[in-house]
């Protein structure tokens, strides 16, 4: 048994140097000062935590602290009413703690920049109250426990700060956040140990690391779509890359631009949900992940990716058609989502309106004639707008059909999946313009179910198709200009001031 230490015996703190707040007038230098002390902090955990795990004395508690970014403005001025972010309601204290500032630079320096230029006052560098914790001390992927064999969990306890989720929850993205008084205001949707732990689990989930998903991302609820997004992917790399420069597997492969793929063995074992990244200079590219069936995981992923700040997810996938008039094949851009999939209820009540964004829409519409070579009137052949209703039970036709065909029918449903609200509702809940274009694969309610030989026909002849359809889409979304994508719909009364 290990007996360094007793459990009973206090121990001494051991930290780094205090740290003097420090005030910056270029959000660039203070981006470099949130780094240097993150660096810095971070850096002390894993050295004393290494020097433990070779066998060295125990000497105290080891604890240091995220940094934090803070603002003070004693103005009630009007910023220009167009921006959705970048700017602060009213005067006061507003502060944020940040973890992994290297990951988050380019994010960072935009943000403090807007503040800066908007209320023309400077921003503050200081050490946070928040341990770090040990695990993400180490970043994602890291196994900590592993590499403690001379150290039992109990002191990995009583030495390091571990994570507390006691403190890590979504009560800012919620608008539940009430601070006490004189307590500052929150900068940040999230909060940095609420980040860590999102990063983490994105690696677990996802098996590729944070840094190489993109801000446009792709969902999908079928392999068959993966697979025509890696065959894309692949033969965009050994082109030249047209524009993207990397493409990324899970297991973090890397395939750059003007190269071949590498060559595989056996096929690697997936993660639970696997996502792969075609990446362009400053995560201008697109990431696809896919999500399988249920909105379990669609809340899942979209809880994790969202502490990333992407400015758009898209949901590609099948659906069940309600229509008589719709063909196998014919595509569903939902205007509207009708929540039956309980996933959300206790974060996002479901009687909050799910708005359609309009430049969202658009590039989808133009995305869909554009690929498809309809227009128009004769777009109405291929594709119908409405709402998109989303269920937990995936056999949901065993059921009595009166109540469901009778609530589907008041909505004025065309189609039914089980992710897409999911992800939509998910994505207002955290400012994340979003997105539905599905595929009518099967219609349960007009004898046509989805069976093994006509599902292999359909995804032979759609799938690709579909999938040119998003990926155009988001390249027009990233050809819009930020301010106008992050919909001032997406605001609540008080907001944070960071995207």
């Amino acid at each position: 048994m290990n007996t360094r230490i007793s459990p009973l015996s206090p121990l001494a703190f051991l930290s780094p140097e205090p740290y003097a707040p420090r005030v910056f007038n270029d959000a660039v230098e203070a981006v470099d000062a949130l780094t240097a002390l993150y660096d810095r902090n971070s850096g002390f955990i894993v050295d004393t935590f290494e020097a433990l795990a070779a066998g060295g004395p125990v000497t105290g508690r080891c604890r240091a602290f995220y940094p934090q970014v803070s603002l003070e403005t004693t103005s009630f001025g009007h910023i220009d009413s167009r921006l959705s972010y970048g700017h602060v309601t009213a005067p006061g204290v507003y502060t944020t703690t940040i973890t992994r500032p290297a990951l988050f630079r380019d994010y960072l320096i935009e943000q403090l920049q807007l503040l800066m230029r908007h209320h023309q006052v400077p921003v503050t560098v200081s050490q946070s109250e928040t341990p770090i914790p040990l695990h993400f001390a180490f970043g994602e992927g890291a196994h900590v426990e592993a590499s403690a064999a001379t150290l039992s969990d109990l002191q990995l306890r009583d030495i390091f700060d571990t994570p507390d989720l006691t403190n890590t929850d979504d009560q800012i993205a919620n608008g539940e956040f009430e601070p006490d008084p004189g307590q500052p205001l929150p900068l940040a949707p999230f909060t940095a140990q609420r980040i860590d732990y999102s990063l983490a689990r994105l690696s677990h989930y996802t098996a590729t690391g944070a840094e190489h998903f993109q801000n446009f991302v792709l969902f999908t609820n079928y392999q068959f779509y993966v697979d025509e997004f890696c065959q894309y992917a692949r033969k965009l790399m050994a082109d030249g890359g047209g524009g993207y420069e990397e493409f990324v597997e899970p297991g973090n492969i890397v395939t750059p631009a003007g190269a071949a793929a590498p060559e595989r063995g056996d096929p690697p074992r997936l993660p639970q949900m696997p996502a792969y990244h075609l990446k362009m200079p400053g995560n201008a590219g697109i990431t696809m992940v896919n999500i399988g069936v249920g909105p379990s995981n669609a809340k899942t992923i979209t809880d994790h990716i969202a502490v990333l700040r992407p400015h758009a997810w898209l949901m590609l996938g099948h659906c069940a058609g309600l229509r008589n008039s719709q063909r196998l094949g014919d595509y569903v851009l939902a205007h509207a989502y009708m929540r039956e999939d309980h996933v959300l209820d206790d974060d996002l009540p479901v009687w909050v309106p799910i708005p359609a964004l309009a430049e969202v829409q658009l590039a989808l519409e133009d995305a869909v004639e554009e690929i498809t070579g309809y227009e128009g009137f004769e777009l109405k052949r291929i594709m119908r707008t409405g709402t998109v209703a989303t269920i937990d039970n995936r056999n949901w036709e065993l059921r009595d059909m009166r109540g469901p065909v009778k609530r589907l029918s008041q909505a004025r449903a065309i189609a039914l999946d089980m992710e897409s609200a999911t992800i939509a509702a998910n994505g207002f809940r955290f400012r994340v313009p979003y997105g539905t274009l599905l595929c009518v694969s099967d219609k349960p309610l007009h004898g046509e179910l989805k069976l093994p030989g006509m599902a292999t026909a359909f995804y032979r002849t759609q799938v690709n198709q579909h999938l040119q359809i998003g990926i155009r889409a988001l390249q027009k979304l990233g050809a819009m200009p930020k301010e106008t994508l992050h919909s001032r719909k997406l605001r609540s009364f008080y907001e944070t001031a960071f995207q």
